[in-house]
């Protein structure tokens, strides 16, 4: 692990999180800054090989901190049968919390859930918002069958306007699309339905570049590329609970200030599903960003744009004594 920049605080650690060693990655310019811990996606995804990507800039704001969650990257590697279900996971995440408020001395730490860790951070406020100083949430999950839906359809427009008669053909061999059934079927028909996308920019595009930028991560070992691959298969309980989720089906009241940080180029998890629920929801205070040119991946795609959220939340928050 290389640190160019000569940060203060950059280092990788296994920590003892609910009864096994999980992967931390700190990183960050000065120990009074807030510390934020960032959810990564998937289940399954870890986006701690991405950090170098796009948040350099944070670390003069916040301490970062990266958790690859149990089933996935690092601690998946440590921990090769230990696999996730919701109920274990919001118990590891609450004792990475406590973990973080004791190393940093730190009464609330601020919680950005990106995709699945948007709905594993927005059960976690809504079960402990006293430990949360704020969330951010980016492509931000709602309804995920309704996601699967609003994305279908988008990408059924775009090949119609094209005039892709092969790619509507592919789309149309599909079948009914989501449907109400969670299974390898679905499973195979959401993957063939993610590479349509991403040809068109609606949502993550596996393309060569990305997989370069894998390789060029400071942090990277060859053990991450086997841990990517199992993801799926470690994390299929996750992947049934996220399958029925729903936050329209709980109380939209918060007792933390919310953020939403979406792509308007994101159809993956659409941007106008989260929009139209951020409308209804209650909190002491809440603010949207919806950032132009932005897909899924909103930090890399467009990172000044996200930073400036970033300041902006960060100017509207410094204040609350409870960060410090």
């Amino acid at each position: 692990m290389k640190n160019k920049p000569n940060r203060l605080i950059y280092s990788e650690e296994y920590v003892c999180i609910n009864g096994i060693e999980q992967y931390l990655f700190h990183s960050g310019t000065n120990y009074n800054n807030p510390v934020m811990l960032f959810l990564h996606g998937g289940p399954g995804s870890a986006e701690s090989l991405f950090a170098y990507m796009f948040q350099e800039k944070w670390e003069d704001v916040f301490t970062v901190v990266h958790w690859d969650q149990r089933g996935t990257g690092k601690t998946l590697t440590k921990n090769k049968d230990k696999y996730p279900t919701i109920e274990v996971m919001i118990k590891d995440l609450f004792e990475v919390v406590q973990y973080l408020k004791k190393k940093y001395n730190r009464k609330k730490i601020i919680i950005l859930g990106h995709s699945w860790g948007s709905a594993l951070g927005s059960i976690f406020i809504k079960q402990y918002p006293e430990e949360v100083a704020y969330y951010i949430g980016v492509g931000q999950v709602i309804n995920m069958i309704e996601n699967e839906r609003v994305g279908y359809e988008k990408a059924k427009e775009l090949i119609i306007q094209c005039n892709d008669k092969k790619d509507l053909k592919k789309l149309k061999a599909l079948g009914e699309y989501p449907g109400d059934k969670f299974d390898d079927n679905f499973m195979k028909k959401c993957m063939n339905i993610r590479k349509i996308q991403g040809k068109y920019n609606l949502a993550v595009n596996l393309s060569f570049s990305m997989l370069i930028s894998v390789f060029k991560s400071p942090i990277l070992k060859f053990s991450d590329i086997s841990a990517a691959i199992k993801g799926s298969k470690a994390n299929k309980n996750l992947l049934a609970f996220l399958f029925q989720f729903d936050l329209n089906s709980e109380s939209k009241e918060y007792k933390v200030p919310m953020y939403y940080i979406l792509g308007e180029n994101d159809w993956q998890t659409p941007y106008v599903i989260a929009e139209k629920y951020f409308e209804k929801m209650n909190a002491p205070y809440k603010k949207l960003y919806l950032i132009p040119s932005a897909g899924h991946m909103t930090m890399i795609d467009q990172p000044d744009l996200f930073f400036d959220a970033l300041i902006d939340i960060n100017n509207k928050e410094k204040t609350n004594i409870d960060l410090y």
